[in-house]
């Protein structure tokens, strides 16, 4: 089972690679072929198993022997472990669902806001219903209604801190895609009793994780611009992954 799991995330990370390269060039990723970047040769199916076609075509393309950009190994391969870790975590169960479906996010917004400054409206939405759907049955109709509040409620939140920046700082501060996907991280990380309080925490905790990259990047390339998508959807994951440590936490600061 744990095989099979790791290979159905490899399948997955290169299907998101599609996604997150190609739908914001407004290619069609759905009925559209498979292609060789370089020459545009419409790739077999012997050629698209995950890390295995790369692996025996040396990382090069068998028409044109043109280098396969080595990101296609990577993501196929850090999916496939993240799928397997998850299920090591929840089993199958409703957890288990709303981790892939964050996971599944993640990746396709590391690889689109990373590579275009862009984070795509359509998966996040169906994140968004995806994870209402499990919600329901994870807590119940109530329950849901409450944590889609709370995502309503950090929307606002990270609007204001829009706001706020732009007139600080006489630029836009955060694209529109970082406000959307603050109503996800609310409907999350939202819970009874703990209000859309570890959202408010995951915007912090993401401010941390981008402060290196930020920093790389200033020194590097000199840019005083970053996605910062990918690091509020990195937060997410990580607070829901470890969201017991985080609400005790919480708790012992609110005491």
């Amino acid at each position: 089972m744990k095989l099979l799991v790791f290979i159905l995330g490899t399948l997955f990370g290169s299907f998101f690679l599609v996604i997150g390269t190609r739908l914001p060039l407004k290619d069609n990723v759905i009925t559209g072929r498979s292609r060789c970047d370089n020459c545009y040769h419409e790739l077999k199916w012997l050629e698209l198993i995950p890390v295995l076609s790369f692996l025996f075509l040396g990382g090069k393309c068998r028409y044109c022997h043109q280098k396969i950009t080595i990101e296609h190994l990577i993501v196929e391969i850090i999916t496939g472990l993240l799928f397997l870790y998850g299920y090591h975590c929840y089993g199958l169960t409703v957890s288990y669902g709303i981790y892939l479906t964050i996971l599944s996010l993640t990746i396709i917004i590391f690889i689109s806001d990373m590579k275009y400054m862009i984070i795509l409206d359509s998966p996040l939405v169906l994140s968004i219903i995806l994870i209402i759907f499990f919600r329901y049955f994870e807590l119940g109709l109530i329950n849901t209604i409450y944590s889609i509040i709370y995502g309503i409620l950090l929307f606002i939140v990270m609007f204001l801190i829009k706001k706020l920046g732009d007139y600080m700082f006489k630029k836009e501060s955060l694209g529109g895609g970082d406000i959307k996907l603050a109503f996800l991280m609310g409907l999350v990380l939202g819970y009874p009793g703990i209000g859309f309080r570890l959202g408010l925490i995951s915007i912090i905790f993401a401010s941390f994780l981008a402060l290196p990259y930020a920093i790389g990047s200033l020194y590097i390339h000199k840019k005083n611009e970053l996605p910062f998508g990918p690091f509020l959807i990195a937060s997410v994951l990580i607070i829901y992954l470890f969201i017991d440590k985080f609400t005790n936490l919480l708790i012992l600061f609110l005491l």
